[in-house]
């Protein structure tokens, strides 16, 4: 039965295809972040008790690793080429690493374990006076520009998954605090924006430099100097 045989040929190739495994790794890192928004977190916090977080980290750390070897062994298959994209990281990279640096190194209602910030009377300071998810626009940034710069559709996938997870995952960190911490993260809220700068342009809020300093925004410059040069051993990628 040579077309039979033609068929089972076709269908191993692709159920082993590269392609399809950054797409599986992608869908399967997504939802294992997507759980913590989830009631079965709760469930799953009752039934593991400590141990559910170092399970989580553990398949977190396990899917992302799928995503980079599938990643690494996708077939370059080109959606649009355009010079002047390669250089858009160049340009936008700077801001991300200074909004991860910032957003790193800023107290955060937004993050675990930091909610009791709400109580006090400047938890809206800082880098959070532009975005109360500087970190997650961080990423944002880093993975849409590289969308745009490499234009082919293994990094459509990759960097896709990690833009649709940042730009997502602002909204549901706020739909869940909401829930949770009520009046406090409402007030937190009114004076603070997800989308950079929003707040600050209703006059919710003032941009005040001075509370940020120059010592974090200094670490971001340093940090995305470094990754430029280290960019090719590390990634195996030109950056321009």
């Amino acid at each position: 039965m040579p077309f039979l045989n033609a068929t089972r040929r076709s269908l191993t190739h692709t159920a082993m295809n590269p392609t399809t495994h950054l797409i599986a790794a992608t869908v399967a890192f997504l939802a294992t972040h997507y759980v913590s928004s989830t009631p079965l977190r709760a469930k799953l916090v009752n039934a593991l008790g400590n141990a559910y977080l170092g399970l989580y980290s553990l398949i977190a750390f396990a899917t992302l690793g799928y995503m980079i070897w599938a990643y690494y062994r996708a077939p370059s298959v080109v959606l649009w080429y355009s010079p002047a994209l390669r250089y858009v990281p160049l340009v936008v990279m700077p801001i991300a690493f200074v909004l991860m640096v910032c957003g790193l190194l800023e107290r955060n209602p937004t993050l675990v374990g930091q909610e009791r910030l709400l109580e006090t009377d400047d938890a809206a300071r800082g880098i959070l006076r532009i975005t109360r998810h500087p970190l997650m626009w961080g990423f944002a940034l880093w993975a849409a520009s590289h969308i745009l710069a490499r234009g082919d559709a293994a990094s459509v996938i990759f960097f896709g998954g990690f833009l649709v997870l940042a730009l997502s995952g602002t909204v549901l960190i706020d739909r869940r605090k909401a829930a949770i911490l009520g009046d406090d993260w409402r007030r937190f809220a009114a004076v603070t924006s997800n989308a950079p700068f929003v707040a600050i342009a209703a006059r919710r809020n003032q941009f005040k430099p001075g509370e940020i300093g120059w010592l974090r925004p200094a670490a971001g410059i340093a940090l995305y100097v470094a990754v430029l040069f280290l960019h090719s051993t590390l990634f195996g990628a030109q950056p321009y």
